[in-house]
C-alpha cells in the first residue's frame, strides 16, 4: 500500500488540521501539487469531510511534527500488516451497468475483425468471459440476429492504446508461430494509425504473373543470330540519295 486510504479526505485533513507544506502533503497522499492547493483554496473536493490518518492508525503524530519542523521531510506511511502479500485482484476488467449491454456488439467487432486474438484478450479488453465470448464466435448467443459490431473503442470498454498494444502482441505471436499472413491480415495486426499511414502494396497483373521467371538458355542465344546495327542507315531501311533523285526526274 503506497499511499493511505480515502487519499483525498487524508489530504482535506492534513490541509486544515497541520501547517504542512503542500508538495508534503501531496507526495503523502498520492496527489499533484496543485491539487492540494485547490483543496486549501476551496476550488478542490468542496464537501468532502477530512479523515484523520493518524486515528486510522495510517500515520503516527511524530511524523507530523517532523514534517513541520522541516519542510523537505517527507511522510512516512505507517506499517500496517493486515495490507502485506496483498495482491491486485485478478479477472475480468469491471464493466459499468450502463454499458455492459454493449458487450456482445463489442465482442462481434473483434472477432469478426480481429480474429487474431485469443478469447483471453478479448476478455481483458471488454470485461466479459470466454463462455460468453464463445457463444458469439459459434453464434448462438440468444441475441445474435440483433447484435451488430461496434468498435469497443467507439463505445468506451477499452482505450486505442490497448487495443493496439493486443493486435500487436497478437502479430508477434503469428509471426513466432511461422504463420503466413495476407495483406488483410497484415493490415489487421499493426495499429490503427499505422493501418492508416500504409499505402497500396504493388501487385503483377494476372496476365503477366509468372513470366518473371522466364528467361532463355545459353544455348537458345547464342544461336540466335547476332543483328549488326552499326549502318544507321540499314537500321532505319532508309532509300539512297541517288534513288530519290531518279525518282523526281520520273515526276518531272
Amino acid at each position: 500500500m503506497t499511499k493511505p486510504l480515502m487519499a483525498k479526505a487524508t489530504a482535506v485533513w492534513l490541509v486544515d488540521n497541520t501547517t504542512l507544506s503542500f508538495k508534503q502533503i501531496a507526495d503523502f497522499c498520492g496527489m499533484h501539487e496543485l491539487e492540494v492547493q485547490g483543496i486549501a483554496d476551496g476550488d478542490v473536493a468542496t464537501g468532502v469531510k477530512g479523515f484523520d490518518p493518524v486515528a486510522s492508525s495510517q500515520l503516527d503524530q511524530g511524523e507530523i511534527e517532523k514534517g513541520e519542523k522541516d519542510p523537505g521531510y517527507k511522510l512516512k506511511l505507517k506499517f500496517n500488516a493486515a495490507a502485506t502479500g496483498e495482491e491486485k485482484r485478478r479477472g475480468p476488467r469491471y464493466t459499468p451497468l450502463s454499458k455492459r449491454q454493449d458487450r456482445p456488439a463489442a465482442i462481434l467487432w473483434l472477432v469478426r475483425f480481429h480474429p487474431e486474438l485469443a478469447d483471453a484478450q478479448i476478455a481483458k479488453l471488454v470485461g466479459t468471459t470466454k463462455p460468453t465470448i464463445a457463444t458469439i464466435r459459434e453464434r448462438t448467443h440468444w441475441n445474435i440476429q440483433n447484435i451488430q459490431p461496434i468498435d469497443p473503442v467507439a463505445l468506451g470498454l477499452c482505450r486505442q492504446t490497448e487495443l493496439d498494444a493486443a493486435v500487436q502482441k497478437a502479430a508477434k505471436k503469428k509471426a513466432a508461430e511461422g504463420g503466413l499472413m495476407t495483406d488483410d491480415e497484415r493490415r489487421k495486426l499493426v495499429s490503427t494509425e499505422q493501418s492508416l499511414g500504409m499505402g497500396t502494396e504493388p501487385r503483377m497483373p494476372s496476365s503477366i504473373a509468372g513470366l518473371e521467371n522466364f528467361s532463355l538458355s545459353q544455348s537458345d542465344a547464342d544461336e540466335r543470330p547476332a543483328k549488326d546495327f552499326s549502318d544507321a542507315e540499314s537500321f532505319f531501311n532508309l532509300p539512297d540519295a541517288d534513288e530519290d533523285d531518279e525518282d523526281e526526274d520520273d515526276k518531272r
